[in-house]
């Protein structure tokens, strides 16, 4: 029969041509039936998943446009005219009635690339950075203990966890963009909610003394004990994560399928790469970025005799969740307005070629059919499917225990740093970042350009991934070399340099008795003998003064007469320092080299 066909092209634009066809049925490898026709054209040629194309030339392609697709696009040009599938269904860039020809120029997979980039990164900044950073602020301006500022860290997995199953399901045969649209907007809302406690209720006051931890100013001071109504502000703060949860469910699930779905599969391991190098970069700004904002006093504008490097600090924790807030609320607007899919995009769906374990039951023909997972009561069979996918389940395993793996070091690997070489907080976690931002992003880019540029299929991934996984777990044994730990008096050893056995804390002794010091003061210092000191008032001193920004204690009884002691633990001369850092530089880099390649594994 003689019939017009529209062939379309990789950006979208049509390109009417008639052809004479012969009517034939062509199976694909997936179990989709296409009723398509035999094109009398000399350069039609066959893939192995049975789609026919032809080899007409266009500004995208030179024989790689199916022929087959009944789901192409009728009309589609740039300027000034809409995209419009076979189905009706418009497929422009705007809200509603409101599609301005300008908005046309987004409507591509880099423009969305860009928008769900902004969105990954705002949420890494807010989720994994500012919430780590100030966790500790919060504790000590809201009278929290520890287990409830975990329990508000912990809100976010738990939110993820609830909305996961039906939000992938649900959202994935639905309209894509506007759940990640609504789910960037709820984040927003969630961080305008978790620093709302800031505004509602009393300024921070804090009557200190400089001489606060000295010998001479303990005696008779004593905590007391009180039930403070702050610690209730703790559900507000979990209520913001929660939010944090729900919103960024969608991004990390339908974002990565909807980046997938949109562009041909081999640029779809580099577009995924780029999307999460920028939620990997989202917590090292976070970091900075937070860090900044606790040098600010929390309430702007008023005085203080108290510096940041005072244990009664508390900073301007709630700017960067107010800003993150307002970002992710401006953000949301123009993910909501990108279509269903976007225009081309069809024709990527009819090229790709499944590579999922086959079942010999037919499942994937039930699986392919379009009216398949629109219902809740098609969801058991869905996950019967998936459970009876072997590949995928050890994929799923291997992501679970390489996540635990990242989730340990994310929260230790500072704290590790820090016990072995005795840095500060700020100081390990400023080299810890130096660590992750080269090798956890670079890492990511690079697994996802390298299936890119080797074109690598599904079998040759996984073994891409066992490397990467045994060259980290070899890295991992430099974990077994350690450095000494520093002395502490009164901890590690006596005062008068003896070995103190494991558990037994001897921190009085005749040198610091009149001085009525204080356990839950600590405040470590560092002697000019090289040993550190549970605190200014447990070494005995009791004069202090401030040399180049450094506060240096005389007069220390515990050390001797003359000699002085330094703000902070004393460095540690380890050796291995070096050795360490290159080591756990490629656990990382190893760790996150695999991580885009598993995940393209997985969506093929």
């Amino acid at each position: 029969m003689d019939m017009p066909h529209n062939l379309t092209g990789e950006n979208g634009i049509g390109f009417p041509r008639r052809l004479t066809f012969s009517s034939t049925t062509v199976t694909t490898e997936n179990g989709l039936n296409f009723e398509t026709t035999s094109p009398k054209d000399p350069c039609s040629t066959s893939l192995s998943n049975g789609t026919l194309y032809s080899s007409t030339s266009s500004p995208s392609d030179s024989c790689v446009k199916p022929l087959c697709n009944t789901d192409s696009e009728k009309t589609s040009q740039y300027n000034g005219i809409k995209y419009v599938s076979s189905e009706g269904e418009t497929l422009v860039c705007g809200w509603g009635a409101f599609t301005p020809s300008c908005l046309q120029f987004f409507n591509t997979p880099k423009g969305v690339l860009f928008f769900l980039c902004v969105a990954s990164f705002l949420q890494g900044m807010t989720v994994n950075g500012f919430i780590n950073t100030v966790i500790t602020s919060i504790e000590r301006r809201f009278d929290l203990r520890s287990y409830q500022s975990g329990l508000i860290a912990s809100s976010y997995d738990i939110a993820a966890c609830v909305c996961l199953t039906f939000v992938s399901y649900f959202g994935g045969n639905g309209h894509k963009p506007r759940w990640l649209g609504w789910g960037v907007l709820i984040m927003g809302v969630g961080s305008i909610v978790f620093a709302l406690p800031q505004f509602t209720t009393s300024d921070y006051e804090v009557h200190f003394s400089e001489d606060t931890g000295m010998c001479s100013s303990n005696q008779g001071v004593r905590c007391s004990k009180s039930i403070s109504s702050l610690s209730n502000f703790r559900f507000v703060f979990m209520l913001g994560q929660f939010l944090h949860g729900i919103g960024a469910t969608p991004l990390y699930t339908l974002g990565v399928t909807y980046l997938d779905e949109n562009v041909k599969s081999n640029y779809s391991p580099v577009y995924i790469a780029v999307f999460y190098t920028a939620a990997i970069l989202g917590p090292a700004a976070g970091y900075l970025v937070g860090g900044m904002f606790l040098n600010i006093y929390t309430e702007i504008g008023k005085q203080m005799d108290l510096s940041p490097d005072n244990t009664l600090w508390v900073g301007a924790w709630w700017i960067g969740f107010l800003g993150a807030g307002a970002a992710s609320l401006l953000i949301a607007i123009p993910i909501l307005g990108y279509p269903h899919r976007l225009p081309g995009s069809q024709r990527y769906i009819v090229m790709r070629v499944s590579e999922a374990h086959q079942l010999k039951d037919g499942s994937q023909k039930t699986a392919s059919d379009p009216d398949f997972g629109k219902t809740v009561k098609d969801l058991p069979r869905s996950v019967l499917l998936l459970l009876k996918n072997p590949a995928f389940i050890f994929l799923c395993l291997a992501g679970a225990t390489e996540a635990t793996l990242i989730a340990g070091m994310s929260t230790f690997g500072p704290k590790f740093l820090e016990s072995q070489f005795s840095l500060s907080a700020s100081e390990a976690a400023t080299l810890f970042g130096y660590l992750v931002v080269p090798a956890g992003g670079g890492g990511t880019f690079l697994g996802g350009f390298i299936v890119n540029k080797f074109k690598l299929r599904c079998s040759g991934i996984i073994k891409f991934c066992l490397f990467c996984t045994i060259s980290s777990l070899l890295a991992i044994c430099i974990f077994f070399i350690h450095c000494p730990n520093m002395p502490m008096a009164g901890v590690t050893q006596t005062y008068d340099r003896s070995i103190l056995p494991k558990g037994n804390l001897n921190l009085t002794v005749s040198c610091n008795t009149e001085c009525g010091c204080l356990r839950e003061t600590y405040s470590p210092i560092c002697g000019t003998d090289g040993v550190v000191y549970y605190s200014p008032c447990h070494a005995g001193c009791k004069k202090s003064n401030s040399t180049s920004g450094k506060k240096v204690y005389r007069e220390c009884s515990c050390i001797s007469e003359t000699a002085q002691a330094t703000d902070g633990k004393c460095t540690s001369l380890c050796k291995r320092k070096t050795l360490l850092l290159i080591f756990m530089f490629a656990v990382i880099l190893f760790t996150f080299l695999s991580s885009i390649p598993a995940l393209t594994a997985t969506l093929r």
